[in-house]
């Protein structure tokens, strides 16, 4: 009797393959032989659950995405429900801090949202997914601030953003310098800053 394979589940498995090329090679090296070596799978099996390559690396972006979206969400319904300034000030840390470098798992994720960010730059493949990410977080950070009474939010969300984008990449490309304690201690002063207003 044949193996019954989950394709999702599969799928899903294609795409921490490509994640972990990613991290060790580059994204120009997530080529679907790669992939496939990766996986432990034959190119064949790549291909019957990906169109092409773009439609691989496609997914893998957008995997990496709900991925995030899953984990701020889980801390969202903690930051609604702080009763205390410092409370909420803290839970929004921590919702905030998911984007960030912080400890060996994220800082892999962050070395990946770079490389795929990247590379949409010049591959329109990728595109889409890229700003859905980053539309994504700035419907975030709205909220986030939203709820907490800042005002000229429009403005506020484009200056957290940015900030979260420069603390990831200089935690990825500089982890010495833009360490974990570094990029929470900004973070953290950044919000209070916007709570003192």
């Amino acid at each position: 009797m044949p193996k019954v394979v989950d394709p999702i589940a599969r799928r899903r498995e294609v795409a921490e393959a490509v994640f972990r090329v990613v991290r060790r090679h580059g994204l120009e090296q997530a080529s679907l032989r790669n992939v496939a070596d990766e996986a432990g799978l034959a190119v064949g099996s790549v291909r019957h659950y990906f169109a092409d390559h773009d439609d691989l690396l496609r997914f893998a972006l957008a995997e990496l995405t709900d991925r995030l979206e899953r984990r701020v969400l889980a801390h969202a319904e903690r930051a609604r429900a702080a009763t205390t300034p410092d409370e909420r000030r803290q839970a929004v840390a921590d919702l905030l801090g998911e984007l960030l470098p912080l400890d060996p798992d994220r800082r892999d994720e962050s070395e990946i949202w770079l490389a795929f960010v990247t590379a949409a730059r010049t591959r329109p493949t990728l595109q889409p997914e890229a700003r859905r990410l980053h539309a994504g977080m700035r419907v975030l950070i709205g909220k986030v601030l939203g709820e907490g009474g800042v005002p000229d939010v429009a403005l506020e969300v484009e200056r957290l953003a940015s900030l979260l984008d420069g603390l990831a990449v200089n935690g990825v490309l500089q982890p010495d310098l833009t360490t974990p304690d570094v990029m929470r201690a900004v973070l953290r002063r950044h919000l209070e800053s916007l709570s003192s207003r």
